[in-house]
């Protein structure tokens, strides 16, 4: 099966190609530059080079969230645009999971993380054992303190692996002596993860694609305070 995948949930944005699970073509920046600009292109380029018509793929896949809420969204809208003109199946895939496919090459667990601000991440945790991926735990949102405390509790090789590997690391180092940085050609969200991730998950139409998100956007978040500071 031919997939076009994209990734744009955080400030890294990147597209992939992949047929029967080889990678045919990808392109990734992270220079936080505005996805609404960048994403078309990108994807465009990575059909082009690749001599591929967009009617031959047979697929397409997203990083549906978590993440930021606008990369998120124009993601999961450039998807949901390819596939429904062209009537073609969606793929959802969680960005956290598609993190883990950066490190298939490690035995360790995944820790991925994703910088969701207020001292709070976005997290997941996979085991990668000769190649395959295992999941854990479910996608949450946890305070850095509360992500320590749970990590401590595990003997394995831990991998920081997504944009709050680094702010993480920086937490951790000193408490936990069983933590790695992943390096940063592999640390960063990556549509080439997102190809990997989708093979293994259920096809659904453009209209059942849906982002996910883990907590209210700020905005909510902050109406609801006041709400509840008013009563």
């Amino acid at each position: 099966m031919k997939i076009l995948s994209v990734d744009s949930s955080a400030k890294a944005c990147s597209a992939a190609l992949c047929e029967d699970g080889k990678i045919t073509g990808s392109f990734f920046i992270n220079t936080a530059l505005t996805h609404s600009q960048t994403l078309v292109p990108m994807i465009d380029a990575v059909l082009k080079n690749t001599n591929t018509p967009v009617e031959s793929v047979d697929a397409f896949a997203v990083s549906a969230g978590p993440g930021s809420f606008t990369g998120v969204r124009i993601g999961v809208a450039a998807v949901k645009g390819m596939a429904s003109a062209l009537e073609k199946p969606c793929v959802s895939v969680s960005t956290l999971e598609a993190m883990a496919y950066n490190l298939l090459c490690e035995d360790c667990v995944a820790v991925c993380v994703m910088d969701a601000r207020c001292s709070q991440v976005y997290n997941a945790l996979f085991r990668i054992r000769d190649g395959a991926v295992e999941r854990l735990c479910d996608d949450r949102a946890l305070s850095i303190d509360g992500l320590a405390e749970e990590l401590k509790s595990y003997t394995d090789r831990l991998v920081l692996v997504g944009d709050g590997a680094q702010l993480c690391y920086n937490s951790f180092k000193e408490i936990i002596g069983n933590i790695e940085l992943a390096p940063e050609n592999i640390r960063f969200q990556n549509a080439v993860g997102v190809c990997f991730a989708a093979e293994n998950k259920p096809l659904i139409t453009a209209a059942e694609l849906m982002p996910v998100y883990l907590r209210l956007p700020q905005a909510e978040r902050e109406l609801k305070k006041r709400l509840e500071n008013s009563k």
